[in-house]
């Protein structure tokens, strides 16, 4: 059914078989051969999709293509029926992917014979509904766009005008500034993705609730839109902002918001704290007879939140879940040290009380008695039995338990592991599909010489592009589980931080978080072979079917490499 989250076509004639997984605001398109390996002549796969309603097929393009007869490659993205995709799977972002109704994909095989002519196989067809909620009334998982350095940034904004005019250089000014770039609308919109939309959307319903209560905790606080909504609010709202490090200068944005809402709320409102280290939270409570809605994540209300990074936002809907986190921000008002609040029951998990949904919440700093980490890492390292995906900022500067269950699991051949995490400082760490943790510099491809057909990309300003906090373990069992939140799985995060964490064993919640997972592992994984072709000084293009003994048909590692293979049955 196209309202499940998991699809397959259904064409026994096709040579391959064809199952799309539903992500939030996206689609993971994955396909197999069906019987043995593909022939030689086979180059890959054209992939169209029809919207809700529509009644025409759009191909998805594609950046690569065949090197022409003079070697060189086409600068321009073309139709996958003309340069088709050379991968068992896809991550997809619709056009409109919030449009109610079925998106009905349709990929076909593509031969290539010794002229270079293309021919076309049995395609298969598959529809399914992605909706704007992951479970309408009751959760939504939402995601920022993320990175600017992106082709697709490049293409749609920056080759229009820079991104001086898009973005503040410092967050200090976020406030104050106002993007003059010509299609800033459409382009913090699409970098803001549904989580942008999602937060703003909570505080909109907040600003109509008169009667609603609004509670707020921050650590970086500096985008104006989310100020402006907050100021509107009055007396109704009640906020913590952070204090820590630069945040607690007098000239800082989170010094510039205390003064806008402490006259808006009044000063009795507004509470700067930073426990035992930061107060790291990142939550709206709303509580009023139209709306009840609790915002959590990693998505921090600044520009870079919203627009840079790669972060994740989860709206909860309800009494139980805004019951909770009003109790934890009773508590954090009440308790500024670690010892005062891991005292409290906010400390310990706590059942979110979603109907139908497994999910629960806990709150930091924990005491000795109820701290978490070593539970998780336990979790997440002894009982992984068939795949771990995570996407954490800083796992490589937080040695601890969670670096080592993930290592643990790492070198474990039986279970499959993709991962990424943000450097504190020049870049990302990779966990490859040959199970090395190698370095991505994004900085090291804006210039001249990024390789053919690609161009230079903007990097956003300094500061991390990945912010996720986020484990899925065994998406693909029906023990699946998702931990995430502000937390970011350190002993700081656990026992002096003010943070947030949940646990959801929940398959179409997993599903939804891998698919983000393989989006940004995808991502940074073709960064590490633009640079291998940047150093070998090589082109990027598409491989033809093999003409000498020695050539290597495209989908070869696919059925010879053990982790590829697994790459390929997984999702498929």
């Amino acid at each position: 059914m196209a309202s499940e989250f998991q699809v397959c076509g259904l064409n026994a004639e096709a040579q391959f078989t064809l199952k799309l997984h539903r992500g939030d605001g996206m689609t993971l398109v994955a396909m197999n051969w069906r019987n043995g390996k593909p022939p030689k002549n086979f180059v890959g796969f054209a992939i169209e999709y029809k919207e809700p309603g529509g009644d025409k097929f759009y191909a998805l393009k594609n950046r690569l293509s065949f090197p022409g007869p003079d070697d060189k490659v086409d600068a321009n993205r073309l139709s996958t029926l003309r340069s088709p995709i050379q991968k068992f799977r896809w991550v997809h972002f619709p056009r409109n992917a919030e449009l109610a109704g079925e998106f009905v994909y349709k990929v076909t095989p593509v031969f290539m014979n010794d002229q270079d002519e293309l021919s076309y196989g049995e395609a298969q067809t598959a529809a399914i509904e992605l909706r704007r909620e992951t479970y309408p009334g009751k959760l939504n998982v939402a995601f920022t766009r993320g990175f600017v350095s992106s082709q697709a940034f490049v293409d749609r904004y920056e080759s229009v005008a820079p991104i001086s005019k898009l973005l503040p250089k410092k967050a200090d000014e976020g406030l104050k500034f106002v993007p003059t770039h010509p299609k800033a609308e459409e382009a913090l919109a699409w970098m803001g993705f549904e989580a942008r939309h999602a937060i703003l959307e909570v505080l909109d319903q907040a600003v109509v609730d008169k009667k609603a209560q609004v509670r707020v905790v921050a650590y970086d606080l500096s985008e104006p839109d989310v100020v402006a909504r907050l100021e509107k609010m009055g007396s109704r709202l009640k906020v913590i902002i952070d204090d820590s490090g630069s945040h607690g200068e007098p000239h800082s944005a989170e010094t510039q918001a205390e003064k806008l809402l402490a006259a808006s709320a009044g000063k009795l409102n507004v509470k700067r704290q930073h426990m035992g280290k930061l107060q790291h939270n990142k939550t709206i409570v709303v509580d009023g007879p139209e709306t009840k809605a609790v915002v959590c994540g990693s998505t921090n209300f600044t520009w870079r939140g919203f627009f840079v990074q790669s972060n994740n936002a989860l709206v909860l809907r309800g009494k139980s879940a805004v019951k909770l986190f009003l109790k934890a921000f009773d508590a954090y008002w009440n308790n500024e040290t670690p010892s005062g609040f891991g005292k409290t029951d906010s400390a310990k998990w706590a059942d979110l009380g979603l109907a139908g949904i497994d999910a629960k919440v806990a709150f930091s700093p924990h005491s000795g008695s109820n701290a978490l980490l070593q539970s998780i890492a336990d979790d997440i390292g002894p009982k992984s039995t068939s795949c771990l995906f995570y996407s954490l900022a800083f796992l490589y500067q937080t040695p601890g338990v969670m670096l080592n269950a993930i290592k643990k699991v790492t070198k474990d051949k039986t279970i499959f592991v993709y991962g990424v995490s943000d450097r504190k400082v020049g870049g990302i760490d990779l966990q490859k599909p040959d199970g090395n943790v190698t370095p991505v510099y994004p900085s090291a491809l804006a210039g001249k010489t990024v390789p053919e057909p690609f161009k230079s990309e903007p990097r956003g300003g300094g500061g991390n592009r990945l912010h996720h906090k986020f484990v899925v373990v065994d998406f693909d069992k029906p023990t699946a589980r998702v931990y995430l939140g502000s937390y970011n799985f350190s002993v700081p995060a656990d026992t002096k931080n003010g943070e947030n964490v949940l646990l959801i064993r929940d398959r179409r919640i997993a599903v939804s978080y891998v698919i983000e997972a393989l989006r940004i592992f995808d991502h940074y994984h073709f960064r590490v072979v633009q640079q291998e072709a940047k150093k070998a000084k090589k082109k990027l293009a598409l491989t033809k079917p093999p003409r000498k003994q020695a050539d290597k048909a495209w989908w070869e590692e696919s059925y010879t490499n053990a982790r590829k293979i697994r790459d390929r049955e997984l999702f498929a």
